[in-house]
């Protein structure tokens, strides 16, 4: 296992620095390293050439050297040119922060439209950084005879560029072929009429673990093992990067279509960011958003803002939004805000309860474990709720002749009464409001 040195620097920017370098030693265990030391520096202003300052580099040369650490990692993005000096100063590998986690990315890509994902985004960073990548940038020399006063032809450096800009293309029509795929995929459901929702958030909040317990308790049967349908969960960062898209249908209540999406998390590279974009277009495409908190972090809060931050960013800011504090059952009920007496006894014999959501967002809330599905049939109930504006309570009389109005209503709307009459079948249901316009013929007056 790599034992690796972090470096971080505190710019008086309002950041909180140390709470980026911790969460840096998370990304570095995810990656399988092992973090021997950190240290950081207060500047005014980063150094052009070495983000820290000359001295600081003689130091953490020094302290790598002391602790034995195999990789140095920066808190930030570094330039080319930073990234060049720092390697032929330190002489030691150099990583910074969106490359740590391109390379926890790389490793968890399982489909195929991940791994291109990654790839492009991986090629997108070396581009400008393939200066200073070589020892010794040879020249390929000119022709001999006449053809010589032509030049010294192309660099390694020039041909290296071409190289990654012919494979950054051939990337980028795959992908295009694959969200072609995705595009037909979501107009099929689109075409289906549910309603869908996607869960949002920082990552290791607990999408996943929130989507298994839906999946568990409510899942359509689809043919499918439950275990099949499952998507992998596990107490890491970025432990899953596929979008998944399962159906969800709770007993009384409309069913709906419940994705995953990809975790967001503080500086998250740009290039991952473009690269995961048709990914990301069913946070876009939704009716709702579930922004799944870790109300057991301290910091919450600021993961809040990130989400926030990153879902404006995709232009996916103006979709209605529920937020879930998940990992509740990790916090002192007497750190819920904003509860009554009697809530904070309801909360302590059994989570959740449905409150105003505080700090930095806006809208309706819930405290729940997804883990220990507690708060389920709760937070469904919310779901339903934000999701009303779209469905209307009407009560029919279908005749006998139109047999497969019952069929689609029975598979497509709530049905709180079925009566067979004389007339034809009396229904009262809660239906999509483009069904009730079809519909409405049978409605009785």
């Amino acid at each position: 296992m790599e034992r690796v040195l972090l470096v971080g620097a505190n710019l008086n920017d309002g950041e909180d620095y140390l709470t980026s370098l911790e969460e840096l030693g998370a990304l570095a265990e995810a990656c399988d390293m092992e973090v021997a030391g950190v240290t950081s520096q207060t500047l005014e202003t980063v150094h052009k050439a070495f983000y820290i300052g000359t001295g600081k580099v003689d130091e953490v040369k020094q302290m790598a050297q002391d602790l034995g650490a195999d990789v140095i990692i920066f808190d930030n993005s570094l330039s080319p040119m930073q990234m060049r000096n720092l390697q032929e100063r330190l002489e030691k590998p150099i990583l910074d922060r969106s490359a740590l986690i391109l390379d926890i990315f790389a490793g968890r890509a399982r489909s195929r439209e991940a791994k291109l994902q990654v790839e492009v985004a991986r090629l997108q960073y070396m581009l400008p950084r393939l200066v200073g990548l070589h020892a010794a940038l040879s020249r390929q020399g000119g022709a001999s005879g006449s053809m010589s006063s032509r030049g010294a032809g192309e660099t390694k450096l020039e041909l290296d560029r071409r190289v990654l800009e012919k494979r950054l293309a051939e990337l980028r029509r795959e992908l295009k072929e694959v969200g072609n795929e995705r595009e037909t995929q979501r107009k099929r459901r689109v075409k289906s009429g549910l309603p869908r929702v996607a869960l949002v958030g920082y990552t290791n909040a607990g999408k996943s673990t929130l989507l298994n317990a839906m999946l568990d308790l409510y899942g359509a049967d689809e043919g499918e093992a439950q275990e099949e349908r499952h998507v992998f969960e596990k107490d890491m960062l970025f432990a899953t990067l596929d979008t998944t898209v399962r159906k969800i249908a709770p007993p009384e209540h409309h069913a709906f279509l419940l994705s995953d999406t990809v975790g967001f998390i503080h500086k998250l590279p740009h290039n991952l960011v473009e690269a995961f974009q048709s990914t990301l277009e069913e946070a876009k495409e939704a009716d709702l958003l579930i922004q799944v908190v870790d109300y057991s972090d301290e910091h919450y809060k600021e993961q809040i803002a990130v989400t926030n931050q990153t879902l404006k960013k995709l232009q996916a800011d103006g979709i209605p939004m529920l937020f879930v504090y998940n990992k509740s059952d990790l916090v002192s009920t007497d750190a819920l805000p904003g509860l009554s007496g009697v809530e904070r006894e309801e909360v302590a014999a059994h989570l959740p309860v449905a409150a105003k959501a505080h700090g930095e967002s806006a809208g309706e809330g819930i405290y729940l474990s997804a883990k220990k599905r507690i708060g389920m049939e709760e937070l469904v109930r919310l779901i339903e709720e934000k999701l009303s504006g779209g469905y209307r309570e009407c009560t029919l009389l279908i005749p006998y002749t139109d047999g497969r109005a019952v069929s689609y209503l029975n598979e497509n709307a709530v049905v709180f009464e079925t009566a067979y009459e004389e007339k034809g079948v009396r229904m009262r249901v809660n239906c999509k409001k483009e069904d009730y316009g079809y519909y409405r013929k049978y409605e009785e007056e």
